[in-house]
């Protein structure tokens, strides 16, 4: 009886975990990001990648299946972040 409980408790955990997201193209300021997970979770990864390529973060585009389109933007183009639908902007740095 114990382990049945155990595995209805620990089956989420082990479907979270399974969601991935990754960088499929990137052109220019432009990138495509093919995800299984959760809408917040590929705005973070988004805003990392561009982060990670010196820009401020990432503005939402479309999504398409599984394919999220985001544009990085630099800090002096004075453009907004729009996030993902549905999700509040972050407000980090």
């Amino acid at each position: 009886m114990k382990r049945i409980v155990f595995i209805l408790l620990a089956a989420p955990l082990f479907l979270s975990a399974c969601a991935s997201s990754e960088l499929k193209m990137s052109l220019g300021n432009m990138r495509l990001i093919n995800s299984s997970a959760e809408s917040q979770q590929v705005m973070d990864f988004a805003n990392k990648i561009c982060k990670d390529d010196f820009y401020i973060g990432a503005s939402f585009i479309s999504k398409a299946g599984k394919d999220y389109r985001f544009k990085c933007v630099k800090a002096e183009e004075n453009e907004l972040l729009i996030p993902i639908p549905g999700l509040k902007p972050s407000n980090s740095k």
